[in-house]
């Protein structure tokens, strides 16, 4: 135990080293030769130093959101305005968009789950469905995969809800804590970008708008976003292999999986030998107050009636109207609650429980949002498209942007701060080797494809670490068992994109 602490205590120190070395230098750069910096008319190499230094500090100190405001202050170094503040973060929090974000993911989202906590909708719907669906080991699986697809608001929240709710039925049957937790995070993340009811589409519509003539505005990047769900192979191929993994259908697991099955299936346990399981019963404890009798039907009327809001604002109007329809839910959540017997406070106290529990994730997109409005005042992307683009082959470029945010999101644990680099940059590269619209949908669901690979599979992801602690399961074995199949999602999706790009550019 001295040694290994010893050893972090080395890498640590190491760590810190490097992070202030690069800091000097960025220094000696910028203020001892000026010279270097090219004329603000013609974007430079230092417009790239804000992105560089968010993705190299993620990924030595695996703080985000550190890393993502040392990337704006650099920004503000770059353009020898160190009032950062005022010139980037206030404009960028205080903005239309960053204002919708935050209604619908810290209020509408956040409250929606806190309601969920002190009602027990979630649990009952789930109570109800095991008694129907779960029969033995391979439904109960299957249940754990339906739940994961219902549970989809968000990441982190999804593994949380989905996990504590499946994991005692999924016990009883000897499903090994190793292939419920790759059920459970690899349902979370991508069937989020697949059936995107959640903060995505505006969050992403963010750094997308005003990149290109394509994309004017906000709305028109929105609707960009759904028209492109259709292009996210890794997204589609995760969710379909864990379902086959579910059936018992997969022809290929990987034998540290096939192992884990084994084990558990001839009684040598749900966890494997010496693993360190992280343990997740206080996640599964009950806040419905005595006297309120919990029901499926504060789940079920709440979630579809976002659903059907959703959908039917799309298909009158043309455009998903997000923030309305989880802002009904919110409301129609809390009438059922009250009509149905729930005390005033104790709604109330659910709501701003759930707000409390989305502050960091808030946090987080507000710095990330800030980075990307650095990264278009320094046009960052033109200085991109002019060095690099001319030497990429328009056929690979959406396989490159998958396996760059691939590496980036697995280095820093965030696919949202991935997001926040990478879109900027890669839409107006994609958008000078072809201006057709399908090629970029593609390019653009290869950088989400692959984000979501990077969160999904880092061992330092607030994803990962949630599923294996809502799971009960040993954080690097789940990253283990999980991370070989992922990479075939990910072959796959890179070898479908490819052949996709090759079609659209005739």
């Amino acid at each position: 135990m001295a040694l290994d602490t010893q050893v972090r205590q080395k890498i640590s120190i190491w760590r810190a080293l490097i992070v202030a070395a690069f800091l000097v230098l960025i220094f000696f750069i910028m203020f001892l030769v000026p010279e270097v910096q090219e004329s603000s008319d013609a974007p430079g190499l230092f417009s790239l130093l804000p992105a560089a230094t968010a993705i190299l500090l993620a990924f030595l100190t695996r703080q985000v959101l550190f890393s993502l405001f040392m990337g704006i202050v650099m920004g503000g170094l770059v353009l020898g305005d160190m009032n950062v503040i005022s010139r980037f973060m206030l404009p960028a929090i205080g903005s239309k968009q960053y204002a919708l974000i935050l209604v619908i993911y810290l209020w509408c989202l956040g409250g929606l789950l806190g309601l969920w906590t002190r009602t027990g909708g979630s649990l009952a719907f789930a109570n109800v469905a095991s008694r129907v669906l779960v029969r033995g080991r391979r439904t109960a699986k299957v249940f754990a995969w339906i739940m994961g697809v219902l549970f989809h608001q968000g990441g982190t929240i999804s593994t949380v809800l989905a996990g504590t709710t499946v994991r005692p039925v999924t016990d009883e049957h000897g499903v090994c804590h190793e292939e419920l937790t790759y059920i459970v995070d690899s349902t979370a993340s991508p069937v989020a970008a697949l059936i995107p009811l959640n903060i995505w589409p505006v969050y992403m519509a963010s750094f997308a708008a005003g990149t290109i003539p394509l994309l004017p505005d906000e709305p028109s990047a929105v609707s960009f976003f759904y028209k492109s769900i259709p292009f996210n192979f890794y997204a589609i191929f995760a969710v379909g292999m864990t379902l086959l993994l579910a059936l018992d259908w997969l022809p290929w697991r990987g034998a540290k999986m096939d192992l884990a099955i084994q084990r558990a299936s001839s009684g040598g346990g749900l966890n494997a030998s010496g693993s360190s399981p992280l343990v997740a019963d206080e996640l599964s404890v009950s806040r419905v107050p005595e006297g309120y009798k919990p029901s499926s039907l504060d789940f079920i009327v709440p979630i579809f009636s976002l659903i059907g809001i959703a959908f039917f604002s799309y298909a009158f109007t043309g455009t998903v109207r997000i923030a309305e329809a989880f802002g009904l839910a919110v409301v129609i959540a809390v009438i059922l609650a009250w009509i149905r017997g729930l005390p005033l406070q104790e709604i109330i106290s659910g709501l701003l429980d759930g707000c409390k529990g989305v502050t960091s994730g808030a946090i987080l997109l507000g710095l990330a949002v800030t980075l990307g409005t650095v990264s278009r005042e320094l046009r960052t992307a033109d200085y991109l498209v002019d060095k690099i683009g001319q030497w990429i082959l328009p056929a690979i470029l959406p396989a490159i942007l998958m396996v760059l945010c691939m590496l980036v999101a697995f280095s820093i644990g965030s696919s949202f701060g991935t997001f926040a680099v990478i879109i900027p940059l890669a839409i107006p590269m994609a958008w000078s080797l072809s201006p057709e619209p399908a090629y970029i949908s593609l390019c653009f669901a290869s950088v989400v494809g692959g984000s979501l690979f990077g969160d999904q599979c880092s061992p330092i992801s607030d994803t990962t670490i949630l599923s294996s602690l809502a799971c009960s399961a040993d954080v690097m074995d789940h990253v283990a068992t999980q991370l070989p199949l992922a990479l075939v999602a990910a072959f796959l999706a890179a070898m479908t994109s490819t052949i996709f790009a090759l079609v659209f550019l005739g």
